[in-house]
């Protein structure tokens, strides 16, 4: 956090500035990621946006610089960077490397080492390179230089891998994070469901961003094993033992990851009655399935709003949005 006694105001253009990274199999969720998050995707690994998102959030956002000065090259830039004050706090620069530029473009090592120590000797304040007070970034993007508060991702989906239970078909910690991302962009006054929990995946990610949700689930031989694994993390939120058919509390957001493996077959008719309940007690649903759901869902009264797919491998997974 900032010091509020710390003048950083910004002086001009996009606030945020975020790099992304994923893999060619995750590049449709997190397109559709981008796209509810920010309204927008960027083609390259970098985005700009008015819209402020703590990049530890999502599993593909890399850090975040929140711009104070920016300038068409570095000399302007280090006497804009001369004005900062910081009261006497340490500080750390973090020069972010743009992969979307060209080879050419690319700074070395040493020269991206050398902008650091030369916008350091700028700043009115004592480097600190182990524990700042402060951290900044400076960037090259869209032709200019940006400088400012700098934020890097903690991965704490990757942390969630390691939880006392399993399941076999249940979806990895990095999807559903993002899945949550997607189906609730906003968490500001949201009330949210995941009808069918299985062992916690979406819960455990929603509940560690601190998103109002709860989970059902109709095996109650699962149950156990879903609030162990909250537990585990020092989460905690109500799970209990319901089939989605039968929920009559009503929510802005439902999350459901349709049964699929050998022990959770379901028909196209109760597919449907399924969907025709989340209808009735949902504004918005995000639906994860392996089959082509979409005439289900049009029959069960949803219109389909955006959509991507996760894939694993020959694996594939679709995330339908629907209101």
């Amino acid at each position: 956090m900032i010091d509020p006694a710390i003048d950083i105001t910004p002086q001009k253009g996009t606030p945020y500035i975020y790099t992304y990274a994923c893999s060619e199999d995750e590049r449709s969720l997190c397109a559709l990621e981008m796209r509810s998050l920010f309204g927008k995707v960027s083609q390259s690994n970098v985005l700009e946006s008015f819209v402020k998102i703590d990049p530890s959030r999502s599993p593909f956002i890399k850090e975040r610089i929140s711009v104070i000065y920016e300038a068409e090259n570095l000399d302007n830039l280090y006497q804009q960077v001369e004005a900062l004050q910081l009261s006497g706090a340490t500080f750390k620069i973090t020069y972010v490397k743009n992969k979307g530029k060209t080879k050419s473009e690319n700074e070395g090592f040493e020269r991206r080492r050398a902008v650091e120590r030369e916008i350091g000797l700028h700043v009115n304040g004592k480097a600190d390179l182990r524990f700042p007070d402060q951290s900044f970034g400076i960037l090259h993007v869209n032709g200019r230089w940006v400088f400012g508060e700098y934020v890097k991702s903690e991965s704490v989906w990757f942390r969630h891998q390691k939880k006392p239970n399993g399941y076999s078909t249940a979806l990895s910690t990095r999807v559903a994070r993002a899945v949550v991302n997607i189906a609730i962009p906003n968490p500001k006054g949201i009330k949210a469901i995941d009808p069918c929990c299985g062992i916690g995946t979406v819960l455990i990610e929603a509940r560690s961003m601190g998103i109002d949700i709860v989970g059902s689930d109709r095996n109650q031989l699962i149950l156990p094993g879903a609030r162990e694994n909250m537990a585990h993390f020092g989460l905690t939120g109500e799970i209990k033992l319901a089939d989605l058919r039968d929920i009559t509390n009503h929510y802005d957001v439902a999350i459901i990851d349709l049964p699929y493996n050998l022990c959770s077959v379901i028909t196209p008719e109760e597919q449907l009655e399924m969907l025709q309940s989340a209808r009735g007690f949902a504004d918005k649903v995000v639906v994860v399935t392996v089959e082509p759901v979409d005439e289900i869902l049009l029959k069960a009264g949803f219109s389909i709003i955006d959509r991507g797919v996760a894939n694993k491998g020959l694996f594939s997974r679709e995330v339908i949005v629907c209101n």
